[in-house]
């Protein structure tokens, strides 16, 4: 007999529908899989086998021959547990092959017929409800499953849980998901104290979804400042959300359901490796810029990297993706993330400081400032300077003297409603015909900008990306028009151009 259960593999962040097909024939008692299966889908053989016998069915004493179609895709993981198990058991005889037609199925089987959970539950999900069918799951797995509205879940603890829903004896029930739609909490930006520039550039940053450097001595609030950035950004929608969580689904640490809703602020350590940032391994995984996928990516001590570990950003800053290719596999991830940074003005980190403890070289700054090569700097839009604060600033008797990250919040998403009325999305992502329509400056704004240009040695990227930051700064003060007090001040947020033409 032959049966045929629906289930998915993954690839990246896709999962392409897998036939799970068992043939049952006479002959000697054998037991053989094929399809490209993985080392740990060939050990399904044994799990399944002894999953089935603790569980009181019959295991054929036939040859049994399971198939994992399409034959040129690689499958990997214990994911085809159930599948193959149930296909089993279906050709058999000992559960209906009707009641399956309408289902998909994942899950790891333990010996004793157990269902573990298995990565890639949300993609999975995504793609059986594009199919039109039920997906049939680790009750594990069932929460972050059901995320995804408009397909009926079912989740279930044992293999005999899932043949009594499909013989009839006992249904299972859908499962709706438990996770909590409450607002994510953030750190407040009103914790901040003073640096008002800095606060305001963070502002424009989350606007217009604008990548930033921070600039200045240790101690000055760079790291405390970019994590305030989540509070201040517009609200996740549930797009996005799904978005980010699938990424997460098919990491090493699984989707964690604590963070629904929440936008990820991944902190890489500087001595992190381009594989790390990127993603890759024989059987490719994201890395850090995809698990920032619609959120922050935040790289302290940014000089201390690698300079090749930091020019591998330069494409996926442009194109929101990025293709990990090795030689068997190759996949593709979503990395539309925000890019902030913070750097010491040069290797001891007091240039310019008051203290005078700066005892650098100027060609010892210079070498400091060369390991960021001139094409990423063009990418980061707003390079701010971030003073020393003065001592009274930080005593507890001190009032706060700064906006809390909800009344910011509310500036922020009205300038992107503002731009997705325009356009569709944020001003970061403008294309140059885009910029050339919407951010169209003044005439003596015009001649500000060629000025700047002229006087900086500012390349095409940096002239429109100025541009971009201006139409953010005129959407935060409600201005239909570019006006030339928002074009001079994106090219005052230019700090290292500025310290690029001086020297």
């Amino acid at each position: 007999m032959l049966a045929r259960i629906f289930s998915r593999a993954q690839t990246g962040i896709d999962a392409p529908e897998v036939s799970v097909e068992a043939h049952l024939s006479n002959g000697l008692p054998a037991f053989a899989i094929v399809g490209l299966p993985e080392a740990a889908v060939r050990e399904s053989r044994d799990r399944v086998r002894s999953a089935l016998i603790n569980s009181r069915f019959d295991f054929p004493a036939r040859r049994i021959t399971v198939n994992l179609a399409p034959a040129d895709l690689p499958k990997e993981g214990g994911r085809f547990d159930l599948p193959v198990a149930l296909g089993i058991l279906a050709a058999s005889g000992q559960v209906p092959l009707e009641s399956c037609r309408d289902l998909e199925f994942l899950g790891e089987l333990s010996l004793s017929g157990e269902l573990r959970p298995v990565h890639g539950a949300l993609p999975a999900a995504l793609k059986a409800r594009a199919a039109g069918r039920t997906l049939l799951l680790p009750g594990d797995n069932a929460d972050e499953a059901a995320l995804v509205s408009g397909i009926r879940i079912l989740g279930a603890r044992h293999l005999l849980d899932v043949c009594a829903h499909l013989s009839g004896a006992q249904r299972l029930m859908p499962h709706v998901s438990a996770l909590s739609g409450s607002a994510p909490q953030y750190e407040d930006l009103a914790d901040v104290r003073g640096q008002h520039s800095a606060k305001r550039a963070l502002e424009i940053a989350a606007a217009g979804g604008h990548s930033l450097l921070f600039i200045g001595p240790p101690g000055t609030g760079k790291s405390m400042l970019a994590s305030r950035l989540p509070g201040i950004l517009p609200p996740m929608t549930e797009a996005e959300a799904l978005e980010a969580a699938a990424v997460a689904s098919i990491s090493e640490p699984g989707f964690n359901a604590c963070h629904w809703r929440q936008r990820n602020f991944r902190a890489p350590h500087h001595t992190a490796s381009g594989i790390a940032l990127v993603g890759g391994g024989s059987y490719p995984r994201p890395g850090e810029i995809s698990l920032a996928h619609h959120g922050i990516l935040f790289l302290d001590e940014l000089p201390e990297f690698d300079r090749r570990v930091l020019e591998v950003l330069r494409e996926p800053l442009e194109s929101g993706s990025i293709v990990v290719s090795r030689a068997a596999r190759q996949a593709e991830f979503p990395a539309r993330f925000q890019l902030i940074a913070a750097m010491n003005p040069c290797p001891c980190g007091y240039l310019g400081d008051a203290s005078g403890r700066c005892h650098c070289t100027l060609e010892q700054v210079r070498r400091y400032r060369a390991r960021l090569s001139g094409p990423l700097l063009d990418r980061i839009d707003l390079h701010v300077h971030v003073p020393r604060l003065p001592q009274d600033a930080l005593r507890p008797d001190t009032p706060a003297d700064g906006e809390s990250s909800a009344v910011i919040a509310a500036r922020v998403a009205a300038a992107r409603q503002l731009q997705q009325l325009r356009c569709g999305k944020p001003n970061a992502r403008l294309s140059t015909r885009e910029v050339n329509r919407h951010c169209r400056p003044p005439p003596a704004g015009q001649q500000l900008l060629e000025r700047a240009m002229q006087q900086l040695g500012l390349s095409a990227r940096a002239y429109h990306r100025i541009l971009k930051v201006a139409r953010s700064i005129a959407d935060l003060a409600g201005s239909d028009a570019l006006l030339n007090a928002h074009v001079a001040e994106a090219i005052g947020y230019r700090v290292l151009d500025r310290h690029k033409a001086s020297a």
